[in-house]
């Protein structure tokens, strides 16, 4: 076999991997197209604030089953704001989501979620309603403790209680 023919194979296939991932992505998008994010700004008054990193949605009790849902579709930094009227996370370059408290059931701490694991806790994870199903939002604050935050979503949210979840 010549070099160019070994190109030419090892071309095709890359273009054929390649294909398949987009044929992937797409067929999740579709699946989640149902998943409806709540856009908007925090309204309430700021209770508190926090930087640091959104790293997944899941379907609740599925932390390897990530939403492609935009903009919670792929891990990005955050400005995180716990308000008394809700939870509300702003990342660069994506409009700015809006969990009302009345939809939050609740937030717990977590080790690990799709392709991320951290030490033990290291992961804030906010469970909360779309309306038709819940969902798991996990959030990591390299420079605040998540104690405070974890403490705060469960002081503004519906029912008031952790999800207990400890991945």
């Amino acid at each position: 076999m010549t070099r160019e023919a070994a190109s030419l194979i090892m071309i095709a296939i890359a273009l054929v991997v390649l294909a398949l991932m987009v044929w992937g992505w797409r067929r999740r998008t579709r699946r989640d197209a149902d998943v409806r994010v709540p856009l908007g700004e925090p309204a309430g008054d700021a209770v508190a604030t926090f930087s640091g990193l959104l790293v997944a949605t899941t379907r609740h009790d599925a932390p390897l089953d990530r939403i492609v849902a935009r903009p919670l579709a792929f891990r990005s930094r955050a400005e995180i704001t716990v308000t008394t009227a809700g939870l509300g996370l702003a990342m660069p370059g994506e409009p700015p989501v809006f969990i009302p408290a009345d939809r939050i059931v609740g937030a717990g701490r977590a080790t690990w979620t799709i392709d991320r694991v951290v030490e033990r806790d290291g992961l804030v994870l906010v469970a909360w309603s779309d309306g038709s199903q819940t969902l798991d939002t996990y959030l990591r604050l390299p420079d605040d403790d998540p104690a405070l935050l974890t403490r705060a979503i469960d002081d503004i949210s519906a029912a008031g209680t952790p999800t207990g979840a400890t991945s």
